[in-house]
C-alpha cells in the first residue's frame, strides 16, 4: 500500500463510518479494486480497517467533547463517590453512562463469540456486502415510514440502549453499516433521527476503541516502517474526514430523512451484483 492509497482509504472511512452505507463495504470494495486483500489472510484487511477507525475514534471524541468531559465525572460521582441513587433517579449524565454501557454489552459478546468470522473471508464477500446493502437500506426505509420520532436524549431507556446494543451488533455483517443499524433501531423506538445519530455515535466509542486497540496490538509483530506510515496517514485522514462526517449527517437528520442513503445503498448493492455476475469484481 503506497501513500496515495492510503489517503484515499482514510478518506473513505471517515466519510462512510458515520454516514449509514456502510465503511466496511466501501473499504472492503476499495480494496479489491486496488488489489490491496490478500485471499490467504484477510485478518490484515480486518486488522487494517480496525485500525484505522481509530481515528474515527478520534473525531466522535472531539466533536461530543462535552460530554465525553461530563459523563464519566458524574457517572463515577454518583456511583461510586457520592451515595449512590437508582439509575432512574441519577443526573442526564450519569444516566447516559449507564446507556453506554448497556448498549455496548452485546457488541462485546458477539464480536468475542465471532472472532473468527469477522477475522475471515466470508466477511471480505462482496456478494455478501451487497445483500447486506440493499436488506438494511429496506429496513431503514421501513423505519422512516413507520417511526414516530419523538423521544429525545433523556427519554431513552435501559431497554432501549440495550435493543441499539443488539442491532448494533448486525454492523459485524460487512456491509450493513453500525450507524446504519443502530440509527435505524433508534428510529423504531421512536427516538428523532439526530438524537438517534448521537445516541448511535456516543455508543460506537467503546467498541471501535476496543477493536482498534485489539487489531493494532495483534499486528505489532508484523508490522514495519511502511505499514506505520501507510497506518498513520489513513487514520490521521480517517479523523479528519470523520469529524466532517459526523457534523454533516447530525445536521441534515434535523430536517431530513435517510431516504437518499437507502437508494444509494439499494444502487450500489445492485451494481455489485452485476459487477459480479459479469465477473468484474
Amino acid at each position: 500500500m503506497d501513500i496515495i492509497q492510503a489517503i484515499i482509504l482514510g478518506l473513505i472511512q471517515g466519510l462512510t463510518e458515520f454516514v449509514p452505507i456502510s465503511s466496511t463495504a466501501h473499504l472492503t470494495i476499495a480494496g479489491q479494486v486496488m488489489d490491496l486483500i490478500d485471499p490467504a489472510q484477510p485478518e490484515k484487511w480486518t486488522s487494517f480497517m480496525a485500525v484505522i477507525q481509530l481515528g474515527t475514534l478520534v473525531a466522535v471524541l472531539i466533536y461530543f467533547s462535552r460530554e465525553i468531559k461530563t459523563v464519566p465525572i458524574s457517572f463515577f460521582k454518583e456511583n461510586f463517590i457520592s451515595n449512590r441513587k437508582p439509575i432512574s433517579k441519577q443526573s442526564d449524565n450519569s444516566r447516559l453512562g449507564w446507556l453506554i454501557i448497556f448498549g455496548s454489552l452485546p457488541i462485546f459478546a458477539f464480536g468475542l463469540l465471532l472472532k473468527k468470522i469477522i477475522e475471515g473471508s466470508l466477511t471480505k464477500d462482496l456478494s455478501v456486502i451487497a445483500g447486506s446493502l440493499i436488506v438494511v437500506a429496506i429496513i431503514m426505509y421501513i423505519a422512516e415510514k413507520v417511526a414516530m420520532r419523538n423521544k429525545d436524549m433523556k427519554q431513552i431507556t435501559i431497554k432501549d440502549s440495550i435493543i441499539i446494543g443488539l442491532s448494533q451488533c448486525l454492523a459485524l455483517i460487512p456491509g450493513s453499516s453500525r450507524s446504519g443499524t443502530t440509527i435505524t433501531a433508534g428510529l423504531f423506538l421512536g427516538l428523532k433521527r439526530d438524537t438517534a445519530a448521537k445516541f448511535s455515535f456516543l455508543m460506537s466509542i467503546p467498541a471501535i476503541f476496543a477493536s482498534g486497540v485489539y487489531q493494532f496490538y495483534k499486528s505489532l509483530e508484523n508490522i514495519n516502517s511502511n505499514d506505520i506510515l501507510v497506518l498513520s496517514i489513513a487514520t490521521i485522514v480517517a479523523g479528519i474526514s470523520g469529524y466532517a462526517a459526523i457534523a454533516f449527517l447530525i445536521r441534515y437528520l434535523k430536517t431530513r430523512t435517510m431516504n437518499i442513503f437507502v437508494v444509494y445503498r439499494v444502487v450500489l448493492g445492485i451494481l455489485l451484483f452485476v459487477l459480479l455476475f459479469k465477473g468484474i469484481l
